[in-house]
């Protein structure tokens, strides 16, 4: 009876994920005049900092007319996308006084040929808008959630000891590694991560904070009179720090359910358990905004990996008996059995095809998570007293550096990788149907036999 009603449950939630798909897909676009425009808003984000610019976001309210008629037309929040320079510390909270000229924004060709649509990019996001080099003046100071405000706080110095601790380009590859801190890489040094196939390890997802979270349930799983849920424990705690030390971004807190759903998988072995929460767990994100599903690159790769942790990694585990360390063995094989399943999509999305992807992902995947760890560990003791995180500030450092030594060596060479801009969305498909049918259908068999045509 409770198998049945879960079933009817998941059935109705994917109705209403796609009616309400289909309502925010069609709704007609804020009706603003292009040009110039004259506003004053506060800062919904922390400033995304690039190597040349920056960019806010700010809210304004519009009419906006709705998809049925019976409805009134009411404000409606709109946001704008400003690019300015780099000369002004602006901050989330900051009233702000703007004025320039308002655009659309407009997809883009990528490097690899292929076309970025960048408008529904911005749209799932509630940004319609962009504004290039404004004038701004800042009003005052101080006026987001205050949650949010000392979350962000708490991060920016952080990051501020643990970049002094540890040079750069190290340093941005371990805002990269731990906080999805990408934005500040060179065109070359991002470039490098794609040629490779190790982009992954620096996108905001629920791959890495898994993976970190693994270890140190392992560690603490390895100490004789530390209990085991203890361990678990304490990984699920890293999590939680994961999300709070993003600031606690929509991004960072469905990256956490993912980790945490695997992570429980993993230390109980309950995988149909964490596999029916995992996909709960997506529907009810994709209800809350609909276009996660098709424009959220960062969820659709927590999505994959957290499958590919949760079903495929038992799976392959009898293949890496070879090594001898559980330990290693155990990372070894979750790294690999994430690379795996995210590969296609990671191949249709950039249409760049890396042919040293794996030997570059062996040497690399498995320093990650102490990598991670390190740079959590350096950090925190920055915080506290900055001499005390100098000594893994190096340990740290050394890491990072043979991790770019490594990606920098594979993405030299000749032959790493080749462009393809048009790879097939017919056979990315017929991988994945592939994958989740070697994964899925005994058990999806067992499930339409017992709900729906069992014996009444």
């Amino acid at each position: 009876m409770r198998n049945k009603f879960t079933s009817y449950l998941l059935i109705i939630l994917v109705i209403v994920t796609v009616i309400r798909f289909y309502i925010i897909f069609i709704k007609k676009n804020p009706d603003i005049k292009l040009g110039f425009f004259s506003g004053t808003s506060v800062i919904q984000d922390e400033s995304d900092i690039r190597e040349t610019n920056q960019k806010l976001t700010v809210e304004i309210f519009t009419p906006q007319s709705r998809t049925f008629g019976s409805l009134k037309d009411r404000p409606f929040p709109v946001k704008i996308l400003i690019t300015t320079d780099l000369f002004t510390d602006y901050k989330y909270g900051d009233e702000i006084k703007f004025s320039g000229m308002l655009e659309k924004p407009d997809n883009f060709e990528t490097d690899q040929g292929k076309i970025f649509d960048y408008i529904n990019y911005l749209k799932k996001d509630g940004i319609y808008f962009l504004m290039k080099n404004p004038k701004i003046e800042i009003l005052s100071r101080g006026n987001g959630n205050f949650l949010k405000s000392i979350l962000f706080s708490a991060k920016e110095k952080f990051l501020e000891k643990m970049n002094r601790a540890i040079p750069e380009p190290e340093s941005l590859l371990m805002g990269g590694l731990i906080l999805g801190e990408k934005s500040s890489f060179s065109q070359a040094l991002r470039q490098s991560f794609v040629n490779t196939g190790t982009i992954h390890i620096v996108a905001l997802s629920g791959y890495n904070v898994t993976i970190v979270a693994e270890w140190i349930m392992k560690i603490f799983g390895a100490i004789y009179f530390v209990p085991k849920n203890f361990g678990i424990g304490m990984g699920i705690f890293s999590i939680v720090l994961f999300v709070l030390m993003t600031g606690g971004s929509s991004t960072a807190i469905r990256a956490g359910i993912m980790a945490v759903l695997a992570l429980y998988a993993r230390a109980t072995g309950r995988n149909y358990d964490a596999g029916r929460a995992l996909l709960f767990a997506g529907i009810i994100m994709i209800l809350i905004n609909p276009l996660l599903l098709v424009y959220d690159v960062s969820f659709q790769l927590s999505f994959l990996a957290t499958i590919a942790v949760i079903f495929l990694s038992p799976k392959l585990e009898e293949y890496f008996y070879w090594i001898k360390w559980a330990w290693l063995r155990d990372i070894v094989c979750v790294t690999f059995s994430a690379y795996v399943f995210v590969t296609p999509f990671i191949l249709y999305q950039m249409g760049n095809l890396s042919v040293i992807a794996l030997p570059a992902n062996i040497l690399i995947l498995p320093f990650i998570p102490l990598t991670m760890i390190l740079g959590f560990i350096t950090g925190f003791l920055g915080l506290i007293f900055f001499s005390l995180a100098i000594p893994f500030g190096y340990i740290s450092y050394a890491f990072l550096h043979y991790e770019l030594g490594a990606i920098a060596f594979f993405s030299n060479l000749p032959f790493a990788s080749f462009t393809i801009p048009n790879f097939p969305l017919i056979l990315v498909i017929l991988i994945y149907l592939f994958f989740f049918y070697k994964l899925f259908w005994k058990s999806i068999k067992k499930w339409l036999k017992t709900n729906f045509f069992s014996a009444a």
